[in-house]
């Protein structure tokens, strides 16, 4: 990997890649950088999915969507994303660890996944895989709450002209079951915007 970044600590690892916590060494600034396992970065259909996540991410504003800072390759050509770095926990793990939310909180932390979603939608991208271990709980400057929807590896981008086909096939299951709509069980390539609602 590049020399600008300082490996810290590994944050996570799931059946992409991992992520880590790291140091941009010239800024002096925290991030998260995930990187692609080995084997699935020799597939270019898992390839096109890790930099279509990176795209996506970018070209939301929203607060509510975890900013994708850089997409980098190691020198071996494997692509990376850099990430702001963030303190908190997944939804999952709080209610793991907490149980059912107070009502308010449950509301609060839905109406600001839905503002990063509608953002989303607005410009073209459906996540595809909305759940609670892809909303992360952490706090905003000020200290308040501040939900980050996470992972829009599987997500589906509509350009004008462009095609899904290339990544992702006909009857191709993308997503995870217990959190899918009925369309996208059926079809994750034709869903829309409702498959996330």
């Amino acid at each position: 990997m590049d020399s600008k970044y300082r490996v810290e600590r590994v944050l996570g690892a799931g059946g992409v890649g991992m992520v880590v916590r790291a140091v941009h060494i010239d800024l002096e600034r925290r991030v998260a950088i995930k990187f692609m396992h080995a084997r699935l970065a020799r597939d270019p259909e898992a390839v096109a999915r890790f930099m279509r996540e990176g795209r996506a991410a970018a070209r939301l504003k929203s607060e509510h969507v975890c900013q994708v800072l850089n997409v980098e390759r190691l020198p071996t050509g494997e692509p990376y994303l850099v990430m702001e770095y963030l303190e908190g926990s997944s939804l999952e793990s709080a209610l793991g660890d907490r149980g059912p939310l107070p009502l308010t909180d449950a509301m609060d932390y839905v109406l600001q996944a839905c503002e990063a979603i509608a953002e989303a939608h607005a410009i073209g991208i459906v996540h595809r895989d909305l759940k609670p271990a892809n909303l992360f709980l952490a706090k905003d400057r000020f200290g308040a709450p501040c939900v980050k929807v996470l992972d829009f590896g599987i997500s589906k981008m509509r350009r004008p002209g462009a095609s899904e086909a290339s990544v992702t096939q006909t009857g191709a299951v993308l997503g995870s079951p217990m959190f899918m709509s009925p369309g996208q069980i059926r079809s994750a390539r034709d869903v829309d915007a409702r498959a996330d609602v």
